[in-house]
C-alpha cells in the first residue's frame, strides 16, 4: 500500500534509498565550540537506521562573528570543524541512508550575546518582531563576505564525505531575510526586484558548485510562504513568487527544492502547534514540485503514511519530517513492515521546541521529546537487554508513565500486570484528548494499546490496587504509577457543593454541560482548554477566572497564541487578577487587586487549580519488595516527564 515511500531517489547523482527524509532540527546536542559530539553522531545515525533514506543535520553556521542561533549549534566556519562532521557523516552512512548538513546564518534571528559586537546583522537593519534583537544592515562588501562563508561552508560539507549540503533560505533567517521584501528594502544588486533579492543566493550556489563537484547536490531549503498576512502584513514570500524562486534556482545549478513555511514572527506556521491539522500545507510542495523538474522535499504535519502518500501522488519526490521522526525514529521500518498501528506519533504538543528554547538559558540542557524517552539520550542508553526471564512486575495505574513503563518491561521480557482503578486506560489522557484539537492524545493511548498487544502485558481495568492482590502476584518489584488528582484546596469554603466540578468531571460530564453559564476558576492549559470545549463545542457561556495578572502563566508562548486565537472565537470573557474567595451554592465571591470583591452567579463551576500527586500508600512499604513510583505519583508534570519516569523506572528494575 505503501511502496512508493520506499522507492529510491536521485538527487544529481545521489541515489536515496526511499523517500522519506528527516529534515533538519535543532537539537542543542553539539560540543560548545560548534563540533559534532557524539551525541549528534548517535542521533542522526539511529534516524538513518530507522528508515529515513536522507538525514539532514540541524542548522549548521557558516560565521561564528555574527551568525550564531544558540550556543550549541554546529559552526563549519574553518577546516578544524571537517573532522568531526566527516565522522557524523560516516555514522549515518553506514546505516544506508544518506546524509546531509545544513549550512545557515540566522540574520536578525540570532542571539546577541553570540556576536562579536552584540549585534545581529540583517540586510536592512530590520529586527525580528519576535526576538526583538538588536541588528544592523550588512555593508556591501560584508554581503559578499557572507556569501563566502556559505561558499566555504558547503565546500567543507563536501570535504568531510557528506553526500550534500542544504542551503537555509527558509524560516526568516538571513537568506530568507534577503528573498522576503517583508525584510529585504536594499537598493544594491542585492535587493529591489525579486533576481536581485536571491541574487546572494545565485552566488553561493555557483560558488560552491565552482569549489566542489557537479556531482555534488546542493539542496536549497526556502519557505514557500511566511504567511505574513496572518499578521495583517502583506510584504512576505507568498507561494506564486517561491515558484519563480525555485525556478530560478533550478536554472542556477540546484538539484533539489526542500519545501517549508514560516519564519520566527509567524512562528506557529513553522512549527505547528495542535491548531494545524495533519497535512495542511501539502498545497505548497506540491505547487512548487509542477513548477520545477528538479525533485521537491516537502513537509506538511506528516504523521502518518496516508498524508506522505498524498503528496508522492501530488509530484512531490520525497516527504519530510522532523518531529515524526524524532517522536519515532522507526517510522520508515514499521511503514515499510506493515506496523503502521505502532507508530509512536508526535502528538504536536511542543515541548520538543520548548525545551529547545529553555536551553538557551542552560547549555547543559538539551531538547526532549515528550512520547520518546530516548531522544536526545541515544549515545548515553545501552541497548534494552532482554533479561526478564518471564519475573513478574505488578504496575499500578495506566497512565503515560505506567504504559511506557510496561512497554518497556515487557519488551525486557518480564511479565506484566497493569492494575488500572478506571474502567479504561489512559490515565489522564482519556480527559486531556477531549477538548477540541487534543485527539492526538487518542493516538498515543492507541499506540500504546497496540504495542502492549503483542508483549507479557496483561492490562486489568476497573480494578483498584491492594496490598492483598499485589502479594498474591508475587511480584519482584511493582512500580507505583497512580498518577495525581485534581485539587480542591480546603481553605476556599463551599469547593465541595454539588455544582463544583473538577476538569475531568466537567469533560465527561454525562449529561453534558451545554447551553449554561459556566464559570472555570484557573487558566493553565487545562482550564483553557476546558473553556474551549464548553464554549466551542458545547454552546456554554464561559467566565474564566485567573488569581494572577495574566491568563495562562507559564504555558509556551506557541501554545498559548494556538489555544487563545481559536478561545478569542467563542463566547467566553477572560478575567486576570481575580482570587476566589468562595462558593455559596450557585454564587462565586472573588476578590480584585484592589480589594473589590465581586460575586459571580453560575450554573456550574469547573475549578482547574492543579493536580496533587497520588503516591504511595504506607501499605507498600509491607510488600516486602522494591517500590518504584513514577510519574505524576512522585510530582505532577506533563507527558514528557510521566513517559521519561516510567521509562526509567522500567529500565532501573535489575
Amino acid at each position: 500500500m505503501f511502496e512508493k515511500l520506499f522507492e529510491p531517489v536521485t538527487i544529481n547523482k545521489m541515489v536515496v534509498p526511499n523517500r522519506l527524509v528527516f529534515e533538519p532540527m535543532g537539537n542543542y546536542y553539539a560540543e560548545l565550540d560548534g563540533k559534532a559530539s557524539q551525541r549528534d553522531c548517535d542521533f542522526y545515525a539511529v534516524r538513518g537506521a530507522g528508515g529515513c533514506g536522507l538525514v539532514i543535520t540541524e542548522v549548521c553556521s557558516v560565521n561564528r562573528v555574527h551568525g550564531r542561533g544558540d550556543a550549541r549549534n554546529l559552526l563549519i566556519d574553518n577546516d578544524e570543524a571537517i573532522p568531526s562532521f566527516a565522522k557524523m557523516a560516516q555514522a549515518v552512512q553506514a546505516t544506508g541512508a544518506k546524509f546531509a548538513v545544513e549550512i545557515y546564518h540566522p540574520g536578525c534571528q540570532g542571539v546577541p550575546p553570540l556576536c562579536e559586537d552584540g549585534m545581529t546583522v540583517s540586510p536592512s537593519g530590520q529586527e525580528s518582531q519576535l526576538t526583538h534583537a538588536p541588528t544592523r544592515a550588512l555593508e556591501h562588501d560584508e554581503v559578499l563576505g557572507v556569501i563566502d562563508d556559505f561558499i566555504q561552508g558547503g565546500i567543507r560539507v563536501w570535504k568531510s564525505g557528506a553526500d550534500a549540503v542544504e542551503l537555509h533560505c527558509a524560516h526568516g533567517y538571513l537568506l530568507c531575510q534577503f528573498l522576503s521584501p517583508y525584510t529585504n528594502h536594499r537598493d544594491d544588486e542585492f535587493g529591489g526586484s525579486l533576481e536581485n533579492r536571491a541574487e546572494i543566493v545565485r552566488r553561493i550556489i555557483e560558488g560552491i558548485r565552482k569549489g566542489t563537484s557537479p556531482d555534488f547536490p546542493i539542496i536549497v531549503r526556502l519557505s514557500a510562504d511566511e504567511y505574513m498576512r496572518m499578521l495583517g502584513i502583506e510584504d512576505g514570500i507568498t507561494l506564486d513568487m517561491a515558484v519563480e524562486y525555485c525556478k530560478l534556482f533550478e536554472s542556477w545549478g540546484a538539484d533539489a527544492i526542500d519545501v517549508s513555511a514560516g519564519n520566527y514572527e509567524t512562528m506557529n506556521w513553522a512549527w505547528e502547534p495542535v491548531g494545524f491539522d495533519e497535512g495542511w500545507k501539502s498545497v505548497n510542495g506540491k505547487t512548487i514540485a509542477a513548477a520545477v523538474d528538479i525533485p521537491v522535499i516537502a513537509c506538511s504535519v506528516v504523521r502518518h503514511p496516508e498524508t506522505a502518500m498524498d503528496l508522492i501522488d501530488g509530484g512531490v519526490a520525497m516527504v519530510g519530517s522532523a518531529r515524526q521522526f524524532f517522536a519515532d525514529p522507526d517510522w520508515g521500518n514499521k511503514v515499510r513492515e506493515g506496523g503502521s498501528k505502532l507508530i509512536r506519533p508526535c502528538i504536536s504538543c511542543m515541548r520538543c521546541i520548548e525545551s529547545l528554547m529553555a536551553a538557551h538559558e542552560d547549555p547543559y540542557s538539551p531538547m526532549v521529546c515528550s512520547v520518546n524517552p530516548e531522544a536526545g539520550r541515544e549515545c548515553d542508553l545501552a541497548p534494552l537487554k532482554k533479561d526478564g526471564d518471564g519475573r513478574k512486575v505488578v504496575i499500578v495505574g495506566s497512565g503515560p508513565a505506567g504504559l511506557e513503563a510496561a512497554r518497556v518491561l515487557g519488551l525486557r521480557g518480564f511479565e506484566v500486570v497493569v492494575l488500572e482503578k478506571a474502567g479504561k486506560v489512559g490515565g489522564q489522557l482519556v480527559f486531556a484528548a477531549r477538548p477540541p484539537k487534543k485527539w492526538r492524545l487518542d493516538w498515543l493511548i492507541r499506540y500504546y494499546e497496540a504495542a502492549l498487544a503483542d508483549l507479557p502485558v496483561e492490562i486489568r481495568t476497573g480494578v483498584e490496587a491492594t496490598a492483598e492482590l499485589i502479594q498474591a502476584e508475587a511480584p519482584v518489584a511493582v512500580i507505583w504509577a497512580a498518577g495525581s488528582v485534581p485539587v480542591k484546596p480546603g481553605s476556599i469554603p463551599g469547593l465541595d457543593g454539588e455544582l463544583v466540578l473538577t476538569p475531568p468531571e466537567a469533560i465527561m460530564a454525562d449529561p453534558a454541560l451545554t447551553g449554561e453559564h459556566v464559570v472555570v476558576v484557573g487558566s493553565g492549559m487545562t482550564g483553557i482548554e476546558v473553556a474551549e470545549m464548553l464554549s466551542a463545542e458545547q454552546g456554554c457561556h464561559v467566565d474564566l477566572y485567573e488569581m494572577v495578572d495574566e491568563i495562562g502563566p507559564g504555558i509556551f508562548f506557541q501554545n498559548m497564541i494556538d489555544i487563545m486565537g481559536r478561545l478569542g472565537a467563542t463566547d467566553t470573557t477572560l478575567n486576570p487578577g481575580h482570587r476566589l474567595l468562595e462558593v455559596v451554592g450557585n454564587k462565586a465571591t472573588f476578590e480584585k487587586k484592589d480589594g473589590e470583591k465581586v460575586e459571580v452567579a453560575f450554573d456550574h463551576m469547573v475549578l482547574s487549580l492543579g493536580m496533587r500527586p497520588v503516591a504511595a500508600p504506607a501499605w507498600t512499604a509491607e510488600l516486602g519488595v522494591s517500590v518504584i513510583e513514577a510519574g505524576d505519583s512522585t510530582a505532577v508534570g506533563r507527558i514528557q516527564e510521566a513517559v521519561a519516569g516510567g521509562y526509567d523506572a522500567a529500565r532501573s528494575i535489575k
